[in-house]
């Protein structure tokens, strides 16, 4: 069972990914996930922003195991170098608070993902606000109508669901991840987009007994390769487009979950 202070650490290490960070990126996401065969043919060319570390780096590898191409924006020149050695990835090098170089790194893909959080820039700008906002409207620029935002339990509606404590910790962050998601859903309204709310993560194997549901109030605990399998799935389903959905893994206990039966999202 996670006790409160683990799932500040885990809620905290949300997104904190990839084109920010200069030493090696550890190796987490070497599962293979059987995928469904829906909408695979419209997604060949998938981009990742957020793909050297954690839940990002997991979805490269998934997204690598169904078929498709990859292109990873990345910041540091290791990163650069090690996704480069993988067949099926195109990293490229630039700055995610730099709009035209997400624009140019997405540039030839037909979908995208996003799970970069945690990094501020110079100026004090977050990359959980700016950095998915500028893959967002690089989406928009492009014509690239499928996105999949990662954000984190405890954004917009969900707030209810975090924990006091957590909440107040870690605010900042939330409430950036938020303005991505109020961008992404009040203004590209011609995007088939998703929002993945993950809970508390975990870097253990996945268990493939995670959930995504519609329950606002849903809490609990995931492992950071099961919220890369969840999102995958909904990249390629239908029936999560336009939905803003958390994703916990009923199977493990959390200090914060209540213990009361969240119904499954039908992916």
């Amino acid at each position: 069972m996670l006790s409160t202070k683990s799932l500040l650490l885990s809620f905290a290490l949300v997104g904190v990914t990839s084109a920010f960070v200069a030493p090696k990126a550890p190796t987490f996401g070497t599962t293979r996930f059987p995928v469904s065969s829906t909408s695979l043919d419209a997604y060949k060319k998938v981009f990742v922003a957020g793909g050297t570390r954690g839940v990002g780096r997991c979805i490269v590898d998934q997204l690598l195991g169904q078929g498709s191409e990859v292109v990873a924006l990345v910041r540091s020149e290791d990163a650069l170098k090690e996704l480069n050695a993988i067949e099926g990835v195109t990293a490229i090098r630039g700055d995610a608070f730099e709009q035209k170089a997400v624009e140019n790194a997405m540039d030839g893909c037909d979908a995208a993902i996003t799970t970069l959080g945690g990094a501020t820039s110079d100026g004090g700008k977050r990359v959980d606000y700016d950095g998915n906002s500028n893959v967002i409207e690089s989406a928009g620029i492009l014509g690239v109508t499928r996105v999949i935002l990662v954000t984190s339990v405890g954004c917009g509606s969900s707030k209810e669901a975090a924990p006091p404590n957590v909440f107040e910790a870690l605010k900042e962050v939330l409430t950036a991840k938020e303005k991505a998601e109020n961008v992404l859903i009040k203004y590209y309204t011609n995007m088939n987009w998703t929002i993945i709310r993950p809970g508390g993560l975990k870097s253990e194997p996945a268990t493939g007994k995670a959930i995504l549901t519609e329950d606002t109030r849903a809490i609990g605990t995931i492992h950071r390769e099961d919220v890369a399998a969840l999102a995958i799935k909904a990249l390629n389903s239908s029936n999560t487009e336009r939905k803003v959905l958390t994703a916990i893994d009923p199977s493990i206990d959390s200090a914060v979950s209540d213990g009361k039966q969240v119904e499954a999202f039908a992916v």
